[in-house]
């Protein structure tokens, strides 16, 4: 029996909170089947969707997104993100379609950049916009049930592609963006965005103009795009040793990879970048800095200004779920509980949802690529 792309979305039951997400596994792991039972906490405590960054370890997004389908009833599901070129056009049409279809429209493809200096290592061109951009063209040509004849474009030469599969699926691109391009193509031809984690208050609210805006002078509703806010959540309930990797390590990791992009970003001393980059014990550690050990982490906490980190929810449960709100003054449609995971969110969902509006998340959908049912 054939399953259209309307069949798939015949949904099931709403979460409870579908304004709020979580990252599955985050950080490292070597155990990926831990995600099943972050899976059964968050869909017991209300979470809307579960998101799945990928790295080239235990963290398929294919694979952890299947699990994800196979063992969850209300979550949304999001990759967030993979790469446009790591795998071709058709695997990546083909992966996406079945876990639409597996998850009855909870799926939604979420793309990036990546990381420049780990393309060049494998040998891999470095993505460009032009290259996101013709991506998610490909992609919907075939998510359509259209044939793809003699394309040659950035993101590559295809004489003849086309899914077997019968039907048309709807499938939302999510675009995770950090800098200026990034947000502006974002708001032209995505479904929702994902923002990043340690933005301040105020750039948050200007990347939302961004993508809005650009959403507009694309002749698309601006409303229309889903805006994910990532807020690092760390209440005081966790361990003082766990909660200096979930926030030090995590922004010195990011510092490591793309600092000048955040650091521009924020408005921040590009000085402490460069001070923090020179330390002589940050550049003996190979490695990500998340997770190194905590003796590096105290001396890492020492190079960074209060200010950095204090771009994120810490402190109490009650505390944690005024800095949710905040996101939702500065204009996020959705935040994303970053760093912790759905046992150690406990206490902050039960807070957040004594100062929720339930009225003014009823209309989002599970998927968290969409705006609208």
């Amino acid at each position: 029996m054939n399953t259209s792309g309307a069949d798939a979305e015949a949904g099931g039951p709403a979460p409870d909170c579908p304004e709020l997400g979580f990252y599955g596994l985050a950080g490292h792991t070597d155990d990926p089947r831990a995600l099943l039972d972050e899976i059964t906490v968050a869909e017991e405590i209300g979470l809307g969707s579960v998101f799945l960054s990928e790295r080239f370890d235990t963290k398929d997004a294919a694979a952890l997104a299947g699990a994800a389908a196979a063992t969850s009833r209300t979550l949304g599901i999001g990759t967030a993100a993979t790469n446009p070129h790591t795998r071709h056009p058709l695997v990546t049409a083909t992966m996406a379609t079945t876990l639409h279809r597996l998850s009855r429209g909870r799926y939604a493809l979420g793309l990036g950049r990546g990381f420049d200096v780990l393309f060049d290592l494998m040998g891999l061109p470095r993505v460009t916009s032009a290259r996101l951009e013709d991506t998610v063209d490909l992609l919907r040509t075939l998510w359509r049930g259209d044939a793809v004849v003699d394309h040659h474009g950035p993101a590559g030469d295809f004489p003849y592609l086309r899914r077997t599969a019968e039907g048309v699926d709807r499938i939302p691109i999510l675009m995770v963006a950090l800098g200026e391009r990034t947000l502006d193509l974002a708001g032209r031809v995505a479904d929702a965005v994902v923002l990043h984690t340690f933005f301040t208050d105020d750039t948050l609210a200007r990347a939302v103009k961004t993508v809005r805006d650009a959403a507009e002078q694309a002749g698309r509703d601006p409303q229309s795009v889903r805006i994910w806010s990532v807020l690092a959540t760390v209440d005081e309930s966790i361990p003082e040793d766990l909660r200096l990797r979930k926030l030090t390590g995590r922004l010195a990791t990011y510092l490591q990879g793309y600092g000048d992009v955040l650091v521009r970003a924020n408005g921040w001393d590009p000085q402490v970048l460069h001070r923090f980059r020179e330390d002589a014990e940050v550049r003996a550690h190979s490695g990500p800095i998340d997770a190194a050990p905590t003796e590096l982490l105290v001396h890492i906490r020492s190079l960074l200004p209060d200010e950095w980190l204090a771009a994120s929810a810490t402190g109490s449960a009650a505390q944690c779920a005024t800095r949710i709100a905040d996101q939702f003054d500065a204009g996020a449609d959705s935040v994303i509980l970053h760093g912790a995971t759905p046992s150690e969110l406990v206490p902050v969902v039960a807070a957040w949802r004594t100062i929720r509006d339930p009225a003014r998340f009823v209309s989002l959908p599970a998927n968290p690529g969409r705006s609208t049912p």
